[in-house]
Formats: C-alpha cells, sequence, structure tokens
C-alpha cells in the first residue's frame, strides 16, 4: 500500500483537560495527515506503560519536552518508509526501539500519540472514517456502544473526597445512543437540582462529575438514586448504575482504609460490604472492586457476584493480553477495561480485546481523566465492537467530544447497530434488584 508510506513525524507538546502538558503527535503518509494526542490518567495501575516526564519545579514536573524530543529525535527515523496501514508492523518497531517493559524510555505518553497518529494516518490513506478502518483492521462488525457515564466524580478525580471513584449510570433499555445521552443528561440535571436543594456549592470532579459533598458512600449511592427517579426513572428499569470503586487507590495488602467513614476493612469486609450494595442498588456493572495486588480477593468477589454483575479489570489488568489470560485462568474478572494508553499502542490494545474475547470477557474502551478534544477512542469503541465506552460525564468539552463523535458516526450505521441492552440486558441487567427510594 504505496500510498500510505510514513514521510514524516512530528510532535509537540500540548495541553490536556487537567492544564498539563502531553505530547501530539503528527504521522504524514504519501497520502495524507494523522494526529493523536496522548490522554494522562491519575489513578494508574502500577503495571501500566509510564508517561515520561521531565520532571523537576517547572510545571510541578509534569513537562514532556524529553518525550516530544523522543518522538523528533528516536521514533522519527525509525519509522519513517513504514506502511501506515501496517499498525501491528509500525508498533513493533516502537516496541523494539523502546525496549523497555513499561514504555519508560520514549515514554508511554510519546507511543500512544505516534501510535493512534499512525492509526489516524492509515485511515487517511484509505479515504475512509477512522472507526471503518479499525472495524477492517480488526475483522469486526461495527456497533455503536453503550455508554457509560458519570453522575458523580469521586476518589483521586476529586480530591477523595468520597473513596469510591466514579458514580455513573447506563442505560441498556434505551433504544438509541441518542435517547441514552438524553436520560442520562436529565439524570445529571436531577443530581445537581438535588445537591443544590441541600444547599451544597455546585462545582464538577475532573470528568465533569458532580463534585462529592457526601457524609458517606452510601449517601452518593442514595443521592444517584434519587436523581434517577427526580428523572422520571425506575431505578433497575432501564437504567443501572455502574461503580469504579479504584480500590488500588485505598486498599494495600487485603486491607482497605475507607478514609470518609474512618473505618478499615479486611477484605473479607471489603467483599460484604459491596455485596450489601449490589443487593441493595441496581448495579450492573463494578470496576476494581479489589486492589491490583489482592488477586485472592479479586478471585472471591467475581466467584461470589460474578454471574449478577458485570466486574471490570482496570488497574488490574492494565490493558494487557498476559494479564487478562491470568486472571480468566484464576477465575478473576470477567471484563476489561480498555485504554490504548496503558498498553502504549494500539496493536497491544488490540491484542488486549481479543485475549478478551477468547476468554469470554466483556469489554469497554475507556478515556483517561487527563483528557484532551481528540476522539480516537470514539472511533476505536464502534470498530472494535466493543459494545461499551466509558469517557466520563456529560459535561467538559474534552468528554463531549468523544460523545458527540458517538452521535455522528451513528449517522452512518443502521439504527440496529446499537447494543442497547445487550450484552447486559439479558443477564446482570435482567437480575438486578428494582429499589425505589421513594418513602
Amino acid at each position: 500500500m504505496t500510498g500510505s508510506i510514513i514521510t514524516k513525524v512530528q510532535a509537540r507538546r500540548v495541553w490536556d483537560s487537567r492544564g498539563n502538558p502531553t505530547v501530539e503527535v503528527e504521522v504524514a503518509t504519501t497520502s495524507g495527515m494523522g494526529r493523536a494526542i496522548a490522554p494522562a490518567g491519575a489513578s494508574r495501575g502500577t503495571r501500566e506503560a509510564s508517561d515520561l516526564r521531565d520532571g523537576g519545579t517547572k510545571l510541578a514536573g509534569m513537562d514532556v519536552r524529553v518525550a516530544v524530543s523522543n518522538v523528533t529525535t528516536l521514533i522519527a527515523p525509525a519509522l519513517i518508509g513504514l506502511d501506515a496501514g501496517d499498525q501491528a508492523s509500525v508498533d513493533a518497531a516502537l516496541i523494539a526501539l523502546d525496549g523497555t517493559p513499561l514504555k519508560s524510555r520514549l515514554g508511554g505518553n510519546a507511543m500512544v500519540a505516534t501510535s493512534l497518529a499512525v492509526l489516524n494516518a492509515g485511515a487517511t490513506a484509505k479515504a475512509v472514517p477512522l472507526w471503518q478502518h479499525v472495524a477492517e483492521m480488526s475483522g469486526q462488525t461495527p456497533s455503536i456502544p453503550l455508554p457509560e457515564i458519570q453522575i458523580f466524580g469521586g476518589g483521586a478525580h476529586a480530591g477523595r473526597r468520597v473513596d469510591v471513584q466514579d458514580f455513573m449510570v447506563m442505560v441498556p433499555g434505551a433504544s438509541r445512543f441518542e435517547e441514552s445521552m438524553e436520560v442520562t443528561s436529565e439524570i445529571y440535571r436531577a443530581a445537581g437540582a438535588i445537591m443544590k436543594q441541600r444547599g451544597h456549592s455546585i462545582g464538577v470532579a475532573d470528568e465533569g462529575g458532580w463534585w462529592p459533598v457526601f457524609d458517606s458512600n452510601e449517601q452518593a449511592l442514595d443521592t444517584l438514586m434519587q436523581a434517577i427517579e427526580a428523572a422520571g426513572e425506575t431505578p433497575g428499569d432501564r437504567v443501572v448504575i455502574s461503580l469504579d470503586i479504584a480500590a488500588s487507590e485505598f486498599g494495600r495488602n487485603g486491607r482497605y482504609r475507607l478514609a470518609l467513614e474512618n473505618r478499615d476493612l479486611d477484605r473479607d469486609q471489603m467483599i460484604d460490604l459491596l455485596g450489601r450494595w449490589i443487593d441493595t442498588y441496581p448495579i450492573a456493572s463494578i470496576e476494581d472492586p479489589l486492589s491490583e495486588d489482592d488477586p485472592e480477593g479479586m478471585v472471591a468477589f467475581t466467584q461470589a457476584y460474578g454471574d449478577r454483575v458485570q466486574i471490570i479489570g482496570d488497574d488490574y489488568l492494565v490493558t494487557n493480553a498476559r494479564l487478562v489470560s491470568a486472571a480468566a485462568k484464576a477465575g478473576a474478572c470477567n471484563a476489561v477495561l480498555i485504554k490504548v494508553n496503558q498498553a502504549g499502542t494500539v496493536t497491544e490494545s488490540l491484542q488486549c480485546m481479543a485475549t478478551a474475547r477468547e476468554a469470554g470477557y466483556r469489554s469497554i474502551v475507556s478515556a483517561r481523566s487527563g483528557e484532551t478534544e481528540d476522539t480516537s477512542i470514539s472511533h476505536l469503541s464502534v470498530g472494535l465492537n466493543a459494545g461499551q465506552l466509558k469517557v466520563g460525564s456529560i459535561t467538559r468539552s474534552e468528554r463531549m467530544a468523544k460523545w458527540n463523535e458517538v452521535l455522528r458516526i451513528a449517522e452512518a450505521l443502521p439504527p440496529d447497530a446499537f447494543v442497547g441492552g445487550a450484552p447486559l440486558a439479558n443477564t446482570w441487567w435482567g437480575r438486578t434488584r428494582h429499589v425505589s427510594t421513594n418513602q
């Protein structure tokens, strides 16, 4: 495919949604150009690809000038002349050039921006939308994903004001992506109104969800239930709750510290707590319920609740095919979060997703808390037939850029391309207990 031969690779320093520097890469080919920007996470798994930061005192040590330089001085010479249409070969060259387990030489931020830029350039060279290019690469039938949208932020995304990182909703009962967004918008507005009625100042967390002002984690869940009802919905009917516990942020060695409630739990007590929530609230999905260093706990939780809820590995699996394979063998989790910057390259992310499918896991393509206007993951979620997409809340332009891109893509696909309740409706969603907070 001579039309997609890479002729130039350049990088620049741009800024993410937290006001931190990040890396943008442009890849030019004989048929056009592709561009992408590296995101950054606040809560990070210890086994995920490592961003390269300059350190020191300037910009709190977060500058990326070395990573940008690595693209222009090291990566560019290695990629010029390669075929952008052969993503696997380009990513293999990047991985070999870096030569470290966590991408620490070139920087995970430099590598993921380059890999995604190559992906975009490959689509441009074929004169097709990015989602179509991804579908052709992966052999998948494109679909419009079910959105998983934050209503209240928490954990590392909200100054650890509450322990749980994300309180989210999904609308698997919607018939269209647009309907799902509309219902979620009503719930979000209702949640803000409830907080205002309580006399709280209304602010937003890193991913656009309302800033949490709660006395306990369960109060946040109760308020979310009230918001769902205030929006005219019945919790557990077509709207369900999804949680990102992000337990690695407050758990170590099988012990869990709930700072908001000033109490410590052991592994079994943590599992019991989450189990009570599953029994009480219409929860269909839980992400990282136990810490990444607690495989015994993750297996025990999956054995207890894996037939009732989607149990997602994020920090626990870090978009790593080897870790997914090991977890499946051990009986931990039944779904994996796909974050391209955790893996470092597009190809490794696709390999992780393929391994997840073989293991019977579901996949959720996800953004990071430090995001940009880049919409590549919207196309990845569609082209990979992921089924679910998580990019934060329904506010902030770096989030809405991705949701709005899916709305545009949906116009090019048939109405039945929206996954709706499948795969959730026929299993966990249908078994969720309906609970009302109306007295």
